[in-house]
């Protein structure tokens, strides 16, 4: 849907305004498949236009492109679309000439007359085909129930043509549209079941209009929420979010702004500490009050960076009489911001709407998560509960507590499922909050894509730990199968009996995982037999009549997936390895997401990827879809490092293809107007500039041991020992950084057999937030050293560290594992034209230096923290490793022996 608030217009297609909705909406038969049943729409489609051929001739027109603009309460909408078949009535007789002069001849002309008139009083048929996967013949009030924008659709066009509106979109089609108001015009549903062929005709008497004004109402109430919203924006008023700024936070934000204004694309790099989160959401309240964007999409992996950007919104906008959020509390010094960057008198700050998107699995309130329609009572009948249930205040009202508690508690009350008030609310938001998934994920992005009146090209996107996006895409367009798990679903299949052919096709499935051999890549002839099963299992999938609901969540899921992986390899050309890293095991993993990543972010109006770690700046800029070439850096203020090439402009023209361009350009107005497109595609690099963090750190670089995988056990007694004697100048524990569990797990036996009395705390393997964070602290209290993960799940406590650590020591860089996937990505790289250095890089380097920059990135974290840090690998002294640390660490001490390492720990 595409308005415009101040005309009060509104654009939209005859589909999209059929199922639009301001509650749940309705599953039909619950059937996934994307392409395969629009194959199968297809087929349909074809078959009936073969039969309505062949019974009306030249009468039956297809597939015929309207348009039609209808006023509605001080809106006007333009609707188009496509009618699928158009029957034309029988032509009346031709006129029998001169007055008869016998009486045979005169009944004969009365007879013509009579059959001119039955035929100018024959309806023209607007026919909609619909594909289903539920048995036919079904009683109506169920089509109905089920399928309630199809009878919407066909309504609409019966409408339009009555009233006058219906208008062709192309003049060829022009012909065959009914001409005038007096036509009589008859609206014929046509239901196909998609695995029998089985047809099912309903006809549309004229109190379908109904419908239609219906639908009207709907979407010209969204219309004027959402133009109560952008009036409520304009007047937007809200607290800072720093009661009282850090050095270099009070000209980040003017500095964000300037920069985003002349190129959109902004790639924001702040330290850990510096409140980088505050910035960007002053930054996007102020997008939002100027009206260059309709809503802003905060994203970032981490569920406690979602909490805090929820209530930092809290202290922003809460009212200064009654609480934020829950959770938030009001800042204690209340001078809202104003458009110009001053400070006003204290006043009542405007409420935003802010909404935190959690996963559909958090909101369920059933004991099992399985979301099937008929066997759900909170989604089962949902549309018809939902206009009593009250619920819409949940948009209505933008200081409504929106959490989680109380959603699904609301959802309980109402039976209705607490995830369809999400759906509902969402487009009356103007801060969604969620996770990368929700817009880089095909299984998730439909959340938001799917609301009515999201445009990306009218979005602010910021995505923080933006470091994380690259490989949390390519994880999104992997995937992985089990033979057990196949014969887990299969068992399940046998106990309810599904479709022999559907059960034929699992069996198969089953056996070919089963004889997988370890491989490093499956041969051509095996991924083609792979394919062709996933195919055949996708067809019986999206054309069967299974019942999910005593199939289980488990089944369902597995089945579910397939034509989703389906059509995702269908639609995607990234570059994917399939291999089996064990037997009876195959892995289809994506080895470069990068140009899914780079077409997602060209979608949208504005974006900032902001991160503590973006260096090297052109390693990121690759990883993220955009082009290699250099670009500006602006730095917030000076700094001696020196600036970081950035890729020119997003986008896919390259070299070749820009000077191809440019050929065909022949005037200065196009030249100009490609100028300018460029200009606004090239990111930017900011870096913020934390005068606090200058000379907090004192690095060495510990060249007398090799920690490299073929070498590193030679060295253990030298790793250990110094280890032990960094905690002795030190007085208090130290943070020890490892590559992996195994390698700490080595230096712990090390120490136990070398020094017994020395304490070591290594980091468990555990997820939860608390036991992390209470293992943490601990720790520090009881252990003379942490022995920690390079980018593990602790990456959220460690945090923690900053101020409480004074000495630390990264045990070689963090370099991928050497396996399959790794050479399936440097081969990748090779056939992108990189060279062998470049492709390392890319592949080993980078990923491996990011994590230590992590690291070190979390020790200094706020004014008056130090830290000295050991680089312990000679690896750090070669140019190639040292040019990839975060320009902070790349100066220091060169450690070649023993006496030099003393020497270091000694200095005051």
């Amino acid at each position: 849907m595409n308005f415009d608030l101040d005309k009060r217009t509104a654009a939209l297609g005859v589909g999209e305004f059929s199922s639009f909705t301001l509650g749940p909406r309705e599953s039909g038969d619950g059937v996934g498949g994307g392409i395969w049943r629009a194959h199968l729409g297809t087929h349909w489609h074809n078959e009936l236009r073969t039969r309505a051929t062949a019974e009306h001739g030249a009468a039956a027109t297809f597939e015929i492109p309207i348009t039609g603009q209808v006023a509605h309460r001080g809106w006007t909408l333009t609707l188009t679309g496509r009618i699928d078949q158009l029957i034309q009535p029988p032509a009346p007789p031709a006129d029998s000439g001169p007055p008869p002069e016998t009486a045979s001849a005169a009944g004969a002309a009365a007879s013509t007359h009579r059959a001119r008139r039955a035929a100018a009083t024959r309806p023209v048929i607007l026919r909609e085909i619909k594909s289903v996967t539920r048995p036919l013949p079904a009683d109506e009030t169920e089509l109905r129930r089920d399928y309630p924008d199809y009878f919407v659709q066909i309504a609409t066009y019966l409408a339009l043509g009555r009233s006058g509106l219906l208008r062709a979109a192309t003049p060829a089609a022009d012909a065959f549209l009914p001409g005038d108001t007096a036509t009589v015009l008859r609206g014929e549903l046509v239901f196909v079941e998609t695995s029998a062929g089985l047809v099912q005709t309903l006809t549309l008497a004229s109190a379908e209009d109904a419908l239609f004004t219906a639908q009207l109402e709907r979407v010209v109430e969204f219309l004027n929420l959402r133009l109560r919203a952008r009036e409520r924006l304009r007047g937007l008023r809200y607290r800072p979010p720093f009661p009282s700024p850090r050095p270099g936070q009070e000209t980040t934000l003017t500095e964000l702004t300037t920069t985003f204004e002349q190129r959109p694309l902004v790639l924001f790099e702040a330290p850990t500490g510096f409140g980088k989160t505050g910035v960007m959401l002053e930054f996007a309240l102020g997008q939002l009050r100027s009206g260059h964007f309709d809503r802003v999409l905060y994203l970032t992996s981490k569920s406690t960076g979602q909490i805090q950007v929820v209530d930092t919104l809290g202290r922003m906008t809460a009212p200064e009489e009654s609480p934020a959020a829950p959770g938030a509390a009001v800042a204690p010094t209340p001078d809202l911001a104003q458009p110009g960057g001053t400070a006003a008198a204290p006043v009542r700050a405007t409420p935003v709407a802010v909404w935190h998107v959690r996963n559909k699995g958090e909101h369920c309130v059933n004991a099992t998560f399985h979301c099937v329609r008929d066997n759900c009572q909170y989604l089962a009948g949902a549309p018809e509960r939902w206009g009593r249930s009250g619920l819409a205040r949940f948009y209505l009202d933008e200081q409504h507590a929106r959490d989680l508690e109380t959603l699904r508690a609301a959802g309980r009350e109402a039976r209705i499922c607490p995830y369809e008030i999400t759906r509902a609310a969402l487009a009356f938001n103007d801060v969604w909050i969620g996770d990368y998934n929700y817009v880089f994920a095909p299984g998730n992005r439909g959340l938001f894509y799917d609301q009515p009146g999201f445009l990306p090209a009218r979005t602010l996107l910021l995505v923080d730990e933006a470091h994380n996006l690259p490989n949390r895409v390519a994880d999104a367009y992997s995937h992985g199968f089990t033979a057990t798990d196949a014969y887990t679903v299969r068992e399940d299949l046998n106990r309810i009996r599904p479709p022999a052919s559907l059960l034929s096709a699992w069996d198969h499935w089953c056996h070919f995982l089963h004889h997988l051999r370890p491989s490093d890549g499956l041969s051509a002839d095996d991924e083609d037999d792979a394919r062709h099963l996933l195919g055949e299992i996708a067809k019986h999938v999206s054309t069967g009549q299974l019942d999910y609901a005593a199939l289980g969540p488990y089944a369902a899921d597995a089945l579910w997936s397939v034509p989703a992986l389906l059509d995702e390899l269908e639609q995607s050309t990234l570059p994917r390895l399939w291999w089996s890293p064990r037997g009876a095991e195959l892995a289809l993993t994506c080895l470069d997401a990068a140009p899914a990543i780079g077409a997602t972010l060209r979608e949208f109006g504005g974006v900032v990827l902001a991160s503590a770690t973006l260096t090297p700046v052109d390693g990121f800029a690759a990883a993220c879809g955009l082009a290699r070439e250099a670009a500006p850096v602006i730095k917030s203020a000076p700094s001696p490092e020196p600036a970081q090439p950035l890729p020119e402009r997003l986008g896919e023209l390259n070299k070749r293809t820009t000077r191809k361009l440019y050929k065909q350009l022949t005037t200065a107005a196009q030249l100009l107007r490609v100028e300018e497109a460029r200009d606004a595609a090239t990111p930017t690099h900011l870096r913020a500039h934390a005068p606090w963090r200058d000379g907090t750190y004192d690095v060495a670089f510990d060249a007398r041991v090799d920690t490299t995988f073929q070498h590193r056990s030679r060295f253990y007694p030298e790793t250990g020992a110094t280890v032990v004697a960094l905690q002795d100048a030190a007085h208090t524990p130290v943070a020890v950084f490892f590559p992996s569990y195994a390698y700490a797990d080595a230096i712990r036996q090390e120490l136990a057999t070398s020094t017994p009395e020395f304490r070591v705390a290594v980091q468990p393997k555990v997820r939860d937030l608390a036991a992390q964070g209470a293992w943490v602290e601990e720790s520090l209290s009881q252990a003379d050293a942490l022995f920690l993960v390079l980018g593990s799940s602790f990456a959220e406590s460690i945090d923690v560290l900053g101020g409480r650590i004074s000495h630390a020591m990264i045990i070689g860089p963090a370099l991928p594992e050497v396996n399959a996937v790794q050479r399936a990505r440097l081969a990748e790289a090779a056939r992108q034209g990189l060279s062998r250095d470049a492709a390392f890089r890319q592949v080993y380097q980078i990923p491996g230096m990011t994590k230590v920059n992590q690291a070190l990135g979390r020790l200094v974290r706020a004014p008056g923290h130090r830290a000295r840090v050991l680089l312990h690998c000679r690896r750090f002294t070669d140019a190639g490793y040292r040019d990839l640390l975060a320009p902070e660490y790349q100066a220091g001490t060169t450690i070649l022996d023993d006496l030099a390492f003393a020497a270091w720990l000694n200095r005051a």
